[in-house]
């Protein structure tokens, strides 16, 4: 029976929750924002322009992939077991990664599903594929390569065994730990163990090369040591690639050394670290600091730009140990030397004396843990070809997207997908605003930014709620940017933009940004962000032309900042105004549709500001309001009570009829800390101004989360907004009351001052609560409570309708941050950079899987760069993608003992299985063919595909695939045929220039003896 007393307490004689049960509180997954857990990899695929983001394995469960693309496409692919991603690789259509339990996984870019897995016999330690290759390479801990068919989802019978241990039989087991394609040459694989690397070709089932660094006595190398300084050194290797045209290999070394090698001689050309060079010897040039200790390298990069002999590396680490932590630096190489007409000597002081050098824009405290280059075209060239922007990974999970080479910071908010800009930094705090939808879909910001490179996917269609209020999410990051994006009800959301706002720029203060607490207005869009130090900072929507004027000089604590605009924003929010108190961190904040401004203090002070002077209005203790209140607080508490200061916790502006008043008037409600309600008159003057009043204060016994007006006669929320102004000008009056939620209790009562009706939470505390809109038609004020749960009560009697956990997902340690909407959804935390949204009204359903597509069967891999013609002529024997599957046709298998077995199986040649789009394709003709439906007539030589024979014969797949090798092998035989000749014309020729010239010189010398005898 209390439910019903409450009732008549608030003298609300209507139930505003009526059609609400306990049946319908049943909440929905609907999105996903941010990041699970800490970034470990990135992949880019820039022919489908795709970005993949692969995560570790963390106390929220297990490492993900995430694929995001244009605008907000994303898909979420999970691991086979829990576990943390390694490495990840975009191959054509597919999307293969590596573990941490050494499982090799196979997505579908088209299916967006787990194709296949495969658990490694070992430790797998490097992973390399090829945009035009169907295999996955694998380097084993054990030194093994496993070569993995990611069509037949097969591993192919070739294993290439540790062919470190031919070169050194007694060395111990040597794990890969970097391969890499040739550039130009598929047919050669290098391969990195720790003890050095080598070259290994398919076609001739060899190692064509072999790379041992090792450093005389003497040598400083990369991090002397004064111990060993006077030995024989082998640092071991940490890396291993390409130079874009193949013509040198590079290995990174554990001490930080950096050799540049040629293939012809298997020699040294430079070994270096990023301060000195000529490290291998005695005499090696040392930076003015001396040798010093170097930081290890992390990752690195041989980037060209279009013409791939204008080369660069990218260096993550290896810097001196002076520096704080691992950057990014950037070598500028220039134009490779012509390797046929330059000497060693040119080489060595090529790659010792770098056009430019220069590190890019770091945290000082933050090391880089990898990096990801964005091409513009070319998958080819290990993914380092032409690149436009590089994505940096630090260890502490943050990502930063720099521009390349320049390495200027580039703005983000409308080319990578929201989730990401979770991590660019992180997320300090979260909030949001109810926008009217004509009001969200007019800001669209216009903003000076890079080329996007997401354009890949497509958005599934969904269906758009055309008048429901926009959600419009507030992040604030730690480097005092703060992003607002829509968040979306599971419907369409229109516009996708992310609108962004600089407050270090408008602060003029780049260090201890500390956003406390921001409030939009949902009609006009002004953003005020109130910080630690006092500060208020007002933005409005408009024209980077001069339109935005603030004050000319300080008033009252205001001052103009429009100067201080983002100067890439060419239409935004833009700085406005600033208001400082000198009262310690806001505590409280509030903008409301009407043009008013309210701010609270930690030192107690309470301002209210009208923004179209704008001009302070109010300005006063919130104490010395609240004085009587305490004074009858003062009988039931102790005396350490009045000790404590008091500052506004909660400000909402409303439009109703105050308790004694028999006209509507615009209020401001504050709540405080100590468990007071302060009610404020707005009162228009006949200059145009207005006039705050005082008009009572209420006790609640404890800190306020949630002051909301609401008219008693439908259950809406009597907020001041345009539309109630207008009917207050009509003189409509709203009858209304106020509903206070603290940690341990709701109250509702009519303002100021009127007791009202109480309702203690059981042994929970709540952590945020709302007036929920329930279909339009209802009101329920739901919270989310201490012990995980979502609590429905019912107005205004606030009986409990019903009770449901939160979802499993959610993490409760963090319960004080969760955001309820007043439109009936949930946002809380499900990791330390990720949010969930949750429908309360739904049927318990979990997060669906996404419906976007990412796969353009249009989007063609260009085709791969060959060798150069002077390679041709020199004699390069050059290996094609189609020529991997057929051309190591004999290459023979090792056993554990390292003897040939006495059968040998290819790659793939005629012995690989079907593809499964062949079978299909088979499965299909079958189909055909026991209907009755036949293919027209065509030649043996001309088909192209399998079909019938001139005998009238079906031709099935193997016999098209072994009529395929045939042709194949006809024509290898006439190039050859062609080869020989032209090699038997080119030797001719040298014969009779070697005749002819030979001639000459015996004329010529015969023609100097005759002419001394006078003849």
């Amino acid at each position: 029976m209390a439910h019903l007393l409450r009732g008549k307490q608030t003298g609300i004689g209507k139930d505003l929750s009526a059609g609400i049960f306990a049946e319908l509180l049943a909440p929905d997954e609907i999105a996903r924002y941010g990041i699970n857990s800490q970034i470990h990899v990135l992949a880019y695929d820039p022919v489908q322009s795709l970005l993949a983001v692969g995560t570790g394995e963390s106390k929220y469960g297990s490492g993900q992939i995430y694929v995001f693309g244009q605008k907000r496409v994303s898909v979420t692919f999970k691991l086979p077991r829990k576990a943390s991603v390694t490495g990840l690789r975009f191959v054509a259509d597919k999307l293969v990664s590596v573990d941490s339990k050494n499982e090799l996984s196979v997505y579908s870019l088209e299916s967006k599903s787990l194709l296949t897995s495969y658990a490694a016999p070992g430790s797998i330690t490097a992973l390399t594929t090829d945009a035009s290759l169907d295999w996955a390479f694998l380097g084993l801990q054990t030194g093994e390569v496993i070569i993995y068919d990611l069509d037949r989802y097969v591993p192919a019978s070739l294993k290439l065994p540790d062919f470190w241990r031919d070169r050194s039989p007694k060395s111990r087991l040597q794990p890969v730990v970097a391969l890499a394609l040739h550039p130009r040459d598929v047919g050669k694989l290098l391969i990195g163990y720790s003890d050095g690397a080598v070259v290994y070709s398919f076609k001739q089932n060899k190692t064509t090369n072999s790379f041992l660094y090792e450093l005389p006595p003497g040598a400083p190398g990369g991090s002397p040591n004064p111990e060993t300084i006077n030995t024989v050194r082998r640092p071991r290797l940490t890396q291993a690639i390409w130079h874009p045209t193949g013509t040198f290999v590079l290995t990174g070394h554990e001490d930080s050394s950096i050799v540049i090698w040629d293939l012809k001689e298997d020699r040294v050309v430079m070994a270096r670290t990023l301060q000195n060079t000529n490290i291998n010897r005695r005499s090696g040039k040392l930076a003015a600091s001396g040798p010093g200790y170097s930081r290890p390298l992390v990752d690195i990069a041989w980037c060209s730009k279009q013409n791939p002999e204008d080369t660069g590396l990218l260096i993550a680490g290896g810097a001196s140990a002076g520096f704080p932590a691992n950057g990014l630096t950037f070598l500028e190489l220039g134009i490779t030397p012509g390797y046929a007409t330059s000497s060693w000597e040119v080489f060595a002081g090529h790659f010792a004396n770098p056009k430019r050098q220069h590190m890019l824009p770091t945290p000082p405290e933050a090391d880089v843990t990898g990096f990801c280059l964005i091409p513009r075209s070319s998958p080819h060239h290990a993914g380092s070809h032409d690149p436009l922007a590089v994505m940096t990974v630090f260890s502490s999970g943050e990502v930063t997207t720099l521009s390349f080479p320049t390495g200027h910071p580039i703005p983000t908010s409308n080319i990578l997908h929201v989730s990401l800009s979770f991590v660019q930094p992180f997320v300090d705090k979260i909030d949001f605003a109810e926008l009217e939808p004509a009001r969200w879909q007019s800001m669209s910001e216009a903003r000076q930014q890079g080329p996007p490179f997401l354009r890949g996917g497509a958005e599934a269609t969904r269906a758009r709620k055309r008048h429901e209020s926009r959600t419009v999410v507030h992040t604030c990051h730690g480097d005092g940017t703060i992003r607002m994006w829509d968040m979306g009800h599971g419907d369409d959301i229109g516009n996708e933009d992310v609108v962004q706002v600089d407050v270090a720029l408008a602060l003029q203060r780049y260090q201890k940004i500390d956003v406390k607490i921001v409030s939009m207005a949902g009609a006009t869009g002004e953003l005020a962000v109130g910080t630690a130090a006092g500060e208020v900072v007002v933005f409005r929507w408009g024209r980077a032309d001069g339109s935005q004027q603030g004050l000319p000089a300080m008033a009252n604590g205001l001052s103009s900042i429009a100067e201080r605009a983002d100067p890439s924003v060419k239409e935004g929010l833009l700085p406005l105004t600033m208001y400082t108190a000198q009262a310690g961190p806001v505590t409280a904040l509030k903008m409301s549709d009407l043009g008013f401004l309210a701010a609270g203090y930690e030192g107690g002070k309470l301002a209210i500001i009208d923004m179209r002077g704008p001009a302070v209005i109010y300005d006063a203790a919130i104490d010395t309001l609240v004085a009587q209140s305490k004074r009858r607080s003062l009988l039931r508490s102790s005396t350490s009570t009045q000790s404590k200061r008091e500052w506004p916790k909660t400000i909402e502006f409303g439009i109703l009829t105050l308790e004694g008043d028999d006209y509507s008037s615009i209020a401001c409600f504050v709540g405080t800390n100590l468990g007071h309600v302060a009610t404020f008159k707005l009162l228009p003057q006949p200059s145009g101004t207005y006039r705050v009043q005082h008009a009572g204060t209420t006790s609640v016994d404890e800190r306020t989360l949630l002051v909301a007006p609401i008219d008693i006669e439908t259950g809406v929320g009597a907020y001041a907004n345009q539309k109630a102004a207008s009917d207050l000008r009509a003189g409509r009056q709203v009858h209304g009351a106020l509903v206070v939620v603290g940690p341990s209790g709701a109250r509702i009562f009519k303002p100021a001052a009127a007791k009202g009706a109480h309702k203690n939470w059981d042994d929970v505390l709540c952590y945020a609560a709302s007036i929920v809109d329930f279909e339009g038609r209802a009101y329920a004020l739901v919270g989310v409570f201490g012990d995980g749960s979502i609590r429905a009560y019912s107005l205004p009697a606030l009986k409990e309708i019903g009770s449901t956990r939160l979802p499993k997902n959610v993490d409760l340690s963090r319960l004080s941050d969760v955001l309820v909407t007043g439109s009936g959804f949930v946002i809380a935390w499900t990791g330390p950079s990720e949010v969930g949204v949750f429908n309360v009204w739904g049927n318990s359903k979990e997060l669906p899987s996404s419906e976007d597509r990412l796969y353009n069967p249009e989007a063609v891999v260009p085709p791969r760069p060959t060798i150069s013609n002077l390679q041709w002529i020199a004699g390069s024997q050059h290996v094609t993608p189609a020529d991997m599957d057929i051309l190591s046709k004999k290459i023979p298998l090792y056993s554990s003992s390292r003897l040939p077995l006495t059968r040998s199986w290819p790659v793939g040649g005629p012995d690989r299985p079907m593809s499964r789009q062949m079978m299909q394709q088979a499965h299909a003709e079958e189909q055909r063919r026991r209907q009755g439906g036949r293919a027209g007539p065509s030649s043996v030589a001309g088909r192209s595909g399998p079909g019938p024979c001139p005998e009238g014969e079906e031709e099935g797949y193997w016999a098209y695939m072994q009529r395929q090798v045939n042709e194949r092998t006809e024509k290898l035989n006439i190039v050859g045929d062609s080869m020989d000749q032209l090699q038997e014309q080119s030797a001719g020729w040298a014969k009779d220039v070697n005749t002819y010239v030979s001639q000459q010189k015996r004329k010529m010398v015969l023609g100097s003896i005759t002419s001394k005898f006078g003849l």
